[in-house]
């Protein structure tokens, strides 16, 4: 059950380097991202997958030496389209009439409108539209891990300019959003390990207008 993942999980502060993650299990976390709703089906950010060791060192650098870069089994880097252009729009029409075999004047038109929509909003604007979707993947993937058992880390603190720069991001048109280490959690080190979980109550977390 959902629920009970989610409050099995919690961000670990501390992985235990000597304990790895499945192969299949990094894939099962990685495809819930892929499987993930985004607005108007575009898919605008990908997810690099990082397990070498000396590539994780320097993400460890670039993320205040947090030590989950390096003692997790691999790093998933959540990166957005640096901006929405007709060739990448065009790309996930070519896409869509593969996979559901054929065309029609209403799904040309659409894509058409998407263009005219997003394309002139001007590149940080669809940044940050591509960035939302890809926290909708990462959450996706947050939720996939505690099913797996896997441990994971959600993270914002790390320097998005230095990522892009070590993984080569700006030669692809990505950006880096959030990451997510996927390890198993340390039984010593770890101050978050055994503390309950704090969230606000229903009823100061809930507005129900009747």
């Amino acid at each position: 059950m959902l629920l009970e993942k989610l409050n099995w999980r919690y961000a670990t502060k501390k992985m235990d380097a000597s304990k790895i993650v499945a192969a299949d299990k990094v894939e099962r976390i990685i495809e819930a991202a892929r499987l993930a709703p985004t607005s108007s089906g575009l898919q605008p950010f990908q997810v690099i997958a990082v397990t070498n060791p000396e590539v994780r060192a320097k993400l460890r650098a670039a993320a205040f030496d947090q030590s989950q870069l390096t003692d997790s089994t691999t790093v998933l880097v959540f990166a957005a389209w640096d901006k929405y252009t007709a060739e990448r729009i065009d790309q996930m029409l070519a896409l869509t009439i593969a996979e559901r075999g054929g065309s029609s004047d209403t799904l040309t038109a659409y894509y058409e409108r998407l263009k005219g929509m997003y394309v002139p909003a001007g590149a940080q604007a669809n940044f940050e539209h591509a960035a939302r979707q890809a926290y909708i993947g990462f959450g996706m993937s947050i939720a996939q891990a505690a099913f797996e058992g896997v441990d994971a880390t959600p993270m914002e603190g790390f320097e998005p300019a230095k990522f892009d720069e070590i993984l080569g991001l700006d030669k692809l048109g990505l950006r880096s959003v959030c990451i997510l280490p996927l390890g198993y959690r340390a039984e010593e080190g770890d101050w978050l390990l055994g503390q309950k979980k704090v969230r606000r109550a229903k009823e100061n977390f809930v507005i129900e207008l009747a």
